[in-house]
């Protein structure tokens, strides 16, 4: 459903962008604008002074730039690792269950599946957190028979809880606002200066300020992506616990 009012349409909308079109189409959208602003912005001749200042530009902005998007890659590897660790410890505790008696084993299991499925909903740092703490609340206060499988059970919730942990702090570390205020400064000199120089009259050199102003936007866009999560390496960290839900626990994504 689409909310037509206020914020809430607006961040439909951005998530809408960022899952749904995809970067080869980012690419040729902005290769378009950047041609013909290529074409009908005045060119001019910069002085040594201003050539050296879009040269120091240009180094600050591939400088602060590259360990930002290298650390959101390692971010959403870090995240693949975390979720597929979680998703075989919840896939052990479900198969350790099966050797209980039928009405114990299917509230324990059916208690992981509302966790994963709730968490796979969610989609954030704290998805699933209510289900996960009443887990661990029934076995503490189980007191019928087999309790010692079911404290196994809790052992095993309580030693997944390190996961749950890593994955929330990954989870809250995107690239900050201060972080996009200087990529955004240097990013916009950087392409005043593509735009406005005088490189020649020849159409070949127009297209090539067209292309590096598109390359220049497509690592912000990659950027965001990573950030947000809504790139599609990002997408899959939550495949292991659909897996998991779509098998009832007699699979695991491989």
């Amino acid at each position: 459903m689409v909310i037509y009012s206020g914020k809430r349409y607006e961040l439909t909308m951005s998530n809408f962008l960022l899952r749904k079109v995809r970067l080869s189409i980012y690419f040729w959208i902005l290769l378009a604008i950047f041609a013909v602003l290529a074409l009908v912005i005045p060119k001019q001749t910069y002085p040594t002074g201003a050539l050296t200042l879009f040269s120091v530009n240009s180094f600050l902005y591939g400088f602060y730039l590259a360990p930002i998007l290298a650390a959101q890659k390692s971010r959403v590897e870090e995240l693949h690792k975390i979720a597929r660790s979680e998703a075989n410890s919840i896939f052990a505790l479900a198969l350790g269950s099966k050797s209980l008696p039928d009405g114990l084993r299917n509230k324990l299991q059916e208690q992981l599946l509302n966790y994963l499925k709730t968490l796979n909903r969610q989609k954030k740092s704290t998805g699933g957190e209510l289900e996960y703490e009443n887990m661990i609340t029934y076995c503490v206060e189980y007191k019928g028979g087999h309790k010692k499988d079911v404290d196994e059970f809790l052992d095993g919730l309580i030693a997944n809880q390190k996961n749950r942990t890593d994955f929330a702090m990954q989870m809250h570390n995107p690239v900050f606002t201060n972080e996009w205020s200087i990529m955004f400064v240097l990013f916009s000199i950087t392409l005043s200066f593509v735009l406005t120089i005088d490189a020649g009259n020849h159409i070949a050199y127009k297209f090539v300020a067209a292309l590096l102003c598109t390359g220049l936007s497509m690592l912000l866009i990659i950027l965001v992506k990573l950030s947000t999560l809504t790139h599609k390496k990002a997408l899959g960290i939550w495949n292991p616990y659909k897996k998991l839900i779509q098998s009832r626990f007699y699979k695991i994504e491989g």
